[in-house]
């Protein structure tokens, strides 16, 4: 049986006329048979959940750097959590779950050891700047493998433009961008609350009124309003008052958990890692363990991509060998 076309078939008669048709994608870098089974999403997600890249994110940070508790997000179940709220909503509004699936589990692929506080550095070092959007894009491209995943046009998109200014060009992409924020403002608080670093009674009244009192309430409200704002429209879009309440709990964040919090006394520190290796391999080349597989490109774009790559345990590990004195073992 040929379930991919099956499948196509399925998406042309059943998906809403907004949404992205896997048979009639822009393409991938390289052209590929097609598989007899997967659509073309569905073979993204796959070869993106199958990637090292991605298994890292399951020790870099979100919010608490190198957290010892069970229980705190990491980069990898922010990731989650993006991809389910994400794959509801695309579900009821007809749009192409698989493609919704795949740009959501490639969307933090480029992130950095100690999140932010790892980007911020690299982004001061490099001397082309660093974002971790298009460094996701960048892994999937040419640092994934012998040479980079191939993705098709659509999760490419989807992944670059997850933020920043410019607009994903597919539905599917523009609503992982709202969900991906979702997600962060309601398990921050969830983990900030956990931490102690928030008491319930500081969270904003407000807005708490607004949402619901419990984590899970929040959620539900923010994502049933995505839906109904969103049905039927060339466009997705929380409405108009959640969109207020999403940017006041952001700044909340920032002003109470982000910016001069417990969660963030070892920041400077993290930075102070990323900057040691980083000089200390553009000065030593010869010594860096991976070097660039892409053509023209030098020293300090090599250690960039390397450093990127690395989980919080391993980059404090490597710190501790390559800076710290070992022991006399007679």
């Amino acid at each position: 049986m040929h379930l991919r076309k099956q499948r196509e078939e399925w998406e042309e008669q059943f998906l809403s006329p907004l949404a992205s048709l896997s048979k009639k994608s822009r393409g991938r870098r390289e052209p590929e048979t097609e598989c007899n089974v997967r659509t073309a999403f569905q073979r993204d997600r796959d070869r993106i959940i199958h990637s090292k890249a991605f298994r890292r994110l399951k020790h870099k940070t979100q919010v608490f750097i190198a957290p010892s508790g069970d229980h705190y997000r990491t980069r990898l179940t922010h990731t989650l959590e993006v991809a389910q709220i994400a794959r509801t909503v695309s579900r009821v509004l007809l749009l192409n779950e698989d493609l919704t699936e795949a740009i959501a589990l490639g969307h933090d692929l480029g992130h950095t050891p100690f999140g932010h506080a790892g980007e911020m550095a690299l982004a001061e070092l490099y001397p082309g700047g660093f974002k971790h959007n298009e460094q996701s894009l960048r892994v999937v491209d040419y640092l994934e493998g012998e040479k980079g995943l191939n993705l098709t046009f659509e999760v490419r998109d989807g992944i670059l433009n997850h933020t920043g200014e410019k607009e994903p060009q597919t539905l599917e992409g523009s609503l992982v961008r709202i969900c991906d924020r979702i997600a962060y403002i309601n398990h921050d608080i969830d983990d900030a609350l956990r931490a102690g670093i928030l008491r319930p009674e500081q969270l904003p009244a407000p807005e708490m009124e607004l949402l619901g009192k419990s984590g899970s309430q929040r959620l539900n409200t923010m994502i049933r309003d995505l839906m109904e704002n969103s049905w039927g429209k060339p466009y997705v879009t929380l409405s108009a008052t959640l969109q207020e309440v999403t940017k006041s709990l952001r700044d909340f964040l920032f002003r109470h958990v982000y910016t001069g919090s417990p969660a963030k006394q070892e920041e400077e520190k993290a930075k102070n890692v990323v900057k040691m290796l980083y000089n200390y391999w553009v000065e030593n080349y010869e010594l860096l363990p991976s070097k660039s597989n892409v053509p023209g490109e030098g020293a300090e774009r090599s250690v960039c991509d390397y450093i990127a790559g690395m989980t919080d345990h391993y980059i404090i590990s490597l710190y501790g060998d390559l800076f710290l004195p070992k022991p006399w073992k007679e």
